[in-house]
């Protein structure tokens, strides 16, 4: 099932499966309707899997193997026992009971794979009290998705995202604590590039960022088996989310033991990760009351993060989780670029003179479905000089500021994504920035696998873009008060030239604004007659 554009008349496989489900979830809320769906579309993936393994081992004559959870473990594939398999769910489908015997069926999944623990929705079809025949209805639905017709495609990896960005869209401002928009995840993987070391998110949601790390690794052909994969997140639902959407791609990932808060139960002390890719909650108040972490490690060498506002909690936060040379891309609200309130202006202040900031980007607004504040990029590395080892310049003293405001597309009435074209002029101008013309030379020299090799040889040197791109240091940040908003740098854009001398084009408009007021006139007493005729003119 090669993923296809379909026409305009006819709906994808998503879209369709979207409809049919969402119409069955009557009271249901969505927060809660999500974890039955995507809960159901997990077990009947794990159970076309082990279907399949349990035919290889019948083929190779090793009929008595059949109940051993080794022999499917050995393939990444999760064992099942025989009231956990769809195909015993189907066959009740229509008792009255059903409910429990899903809920009984995913306990026994994550039993029998401690791999899983804590991973699926617990209880949640009996508590939920859904109607018996709607919730008979879904399994038929869902029962229609043949999740191994095309593994290549990992149809079920593009159900599930597009499952987790509808349930986000649906639900609101609550959506954001398990889903970042897939254009923002994209970006920052290609910005990053995490081919190989430990990616950590501190505030993983349903882990978005982990999967495009993986798929941004597969699609240069590079080996999976080179990344290792560290997250944490607070919220108990969605840490199970989060463990799902991996599992449901046999990524296998450690979320800690337990979901818990980052700030004061962090689930991985001693972790230095190379990559850092996060999504932190927007202006986050009253994350620590006032005599909390005031003399935590994560701190030292800068002042107390506010109370009032988290923002600057999470940069120190994932800086101290930076290896030595690691790099962080994180989204936060565009008021982190500049508020001086509460001592914020001079933490930043201290990060741009430790020289940490690498890049900073200012995005469109409306690519979020949860808020239509404005958002930034902040990308931060440890060690500017030592990247030159890995074929980068030594960058000290310096941070590129890229203004893409004006970037995206409308994809419905109140939501925008960036493109594809918009991502990889962005990553591109970041990465001749920061490269040595011979690396940029290395990097492209095999046009057969760069799929945009054509516009990357256009150009493979930086140069500041009047509008969109400058190349700052840290004197001029200081200048602007260390206020790190790419508007001040970029400036404006240039305007074509057309050729038309000033006193021309001055005398041609003098004249379509006079002829414009003369007809003003005109319609002005026209108005005033017809008013008269009506009788209410003087």
């Amino acid at each position: 099932m090669a993923k296809k554009a379909a026409p305009k008349n006819q709906k994808s496989i998503e879209e369709s499966l979207w409809d049919s489900a969402n119409k069955l979830r009557g009271k249901v809320e969505s927060s809660e309707y999500k974890h039955v769906v995507l809960g159901l579309i997990f077990l009947k993936f794990a159970s076309d899997k082990f279907e399949k393994r349990k035919q290889e081992l019948i083929a190779d004559g090793k009929e008595k193997y059949l109940e051993m959870k080794e022999f499917y473990n050995m393939k990444n594939v999760f064992f099942l026992s025989e009231e956990a398999r769809w195909s015993h769910i189907m066959e009740n489908a229509k008792q009255d009971d059903i409910a429990l015997k899903i809920d009984s069926a995913l306990h026994n999944v994550e039993r029998n794979n401690p791999s899983l623990k804590g991973a699926l929705p617990d209880n949640y079809f009996s508590r939920l009290g859904m109607d018996a025949a709607k919730l008979s209805a879904l399994l038929d639905t869902v029962n229609n998705i043949d999740t191994l017709l095309d593994e290549k495609e990992d149809v079920i990896g593009r159900i599930y995202e597009y499952f987790l960005g509808k349930f986000a869209s649906a639900e609101g401002k609550g959506g954001g604590e398990f889903y970042t928009p897939k254009s923002i995840v994209n970006l920052i993987a290609e910005m990053l590039e995490p081919y190989k070391g430990k990616i950590y998110d501190p505030c993983c949601g349903s882990g978005g960022m982990f999967v495009q790390s993986i798929k941004f690794v597969e699609s240069h052909n590079g080996d999976t088996k080179d990344i290792s994969v560290y997250g944490q997140e607070y919220t108990a639902t969605t840490y199970k989310l989060a463990k799902m959407n991996l599992a449901i791609r046999g990524i296998s990932a450690n979320f800690g033991e337990v979901p818990a808060d980052t700030f004061f139960n962090d689930q991985h002390p001693d972790l230095k990760a190379d990559y850092i890719m996060a999504n932190p909650p927007f202006n986050q108040s009253q994350w620590r009351d006032k005599n909390e972490l005031t003399d935590d490690a994560r701190w030292k060498g800068y002042e107390v993060p506010p109370v009032g506002n988290a923002n600057y909690a999470w940069i120190m936060h994932m800086l101290s989780k930076l290896s030595e040379n690691g790099t962080a891309g994180f989204v936060l609200a565009n008021g982190s670029m500049s508020s001086n309130t509460s001592g914020e202006g001079e933490l930043r202040k201290s990060m741009i003179e430790n020289d940490l900031v690498d890049c900073m980007i200012a995005l469109p607004g409306q690519l979020f479905y949860t808020t239509q504040i404005p958002v930034c990029l902040w990308f931060m590395t440890k060690n500017k000089k030592a990247d030159a080892a890995k074929g980068f310049r030594d960058r000290s003293g310096e941070t590129l500021f890229i203004d893409a405001r004006e970037m995206g597309i409308m994809i419905d009435r109140v939501h925008k994504e960036l493109t594809e074209d918009d991502i990889q002029e962005i990553a591109q101008t970041y990465h001749n920035w920061r490269s040595t013309t011979e690396a940029l030379k290395d990097r492209h020299s095999d046009a057969s696998n760069d799929r945009h090799s054509e516009e990357s040889k256009e150009s493979l040197s930086y140069e500041d873009k009047p509008g969109y791109c400058k190349s700052a240091t840290t004197a001029e940040i200081k200048k602007n008060d260390y206020v790190l908003t790419p508007g001040r740098y970029v400036g404006m854009a240039a305007v074509e030239d057309d050729g038309v001398p000033f006193e021309e084009k001055m005398s041609a408009l003098s004249h379509q604004l006079f002829a414009q007021m003369d007809e003003g006139e005109k319609l002005d007493e026209a108005i005033k007659k017809n008013l008269k005729m009506l009788g209410y003119g003087e």
